[in-house]
């Protein structure tokens, strides 16, 4: 028994400390809500920025099974979702103007993409707190609920896309911005 002992408290430091149980780190500063909310949009957005930036415009149209979408869609799927939060949030039924024949060029997919998140995050820090408690309805299912679930909603739909958008890469022979090594 003793054998075992002295590699299983090794064992379960490491796991304190990896999951950042350890005593001696200090925590982070302390977020508002909405500041929680904004950090999480901008983080999801930065990297689907820097693919939409990355991925070769010859390899836009590019679809692992061609009953999927494209790249290109699902970059602008994924831009044109953020409106189900914008728009609510603003009182107004979502437009929902995703169309590959809206957005011809890289550039203009690029731009749409930045648009969505830039917009997402002019709106989260401008309700503040108070203004992300409040009661929204959503577009598609009518349920009301805080405009910050909904926003962590469409935080996780991008996530999701995310997801996707990597394996594309991969099935591509390319590398995602995020796995790359740190400069």
């Amino acid at each position: 028994m003793k054998r075992l002992f002295a590699p299983v408290v090794i064992i379960a430091a490491l796991l304190l400390h990896a999951s950042g149980q350890d005593a001696a780190k200090k925590p982070g500063p302390t977020r508002t809500p909405s500041e929680a909310v904004l950090e999480a949009w901008n983080d999801i957005g930065r990297k689907l920025i820097a693919m939409s930036e990355d991925f070769p415009e010859d390899k836009y149209d590019f679809k692992p099974t061609p009953a999927q979408r494209s790249f290109a869609e699902q970059l602008l799927h994924a831009a044109g979702s953020n409106s189900y939060f914008t728009d609510v949030a603003q009182g107004q039924k979502p437009v929902d103007d995703e169309s590959r024949d809206h957005f011809r060029t890289k550039a203009a997919i690029v731009a749409y993409v930045k648009k969505s998140f830039a917009d997402g995050a002019t709106l989260i820090k401008a309700k503040g707190d108070a203004g992300m408690a409040q009661m929204v309805t959503t577009a598609e299912s009518g349920e009301r609920v805080p405009l910050a679930d909904l926003a962590y909603g469409l935080i996780e739909h991008s996530g999701e896309h995310y997801g996707q958008l990597v394996v594309y890469y991969r099935l591509a022979g390319l590398v995602p911005p995020e796995s790359r090594p740190k400069k």
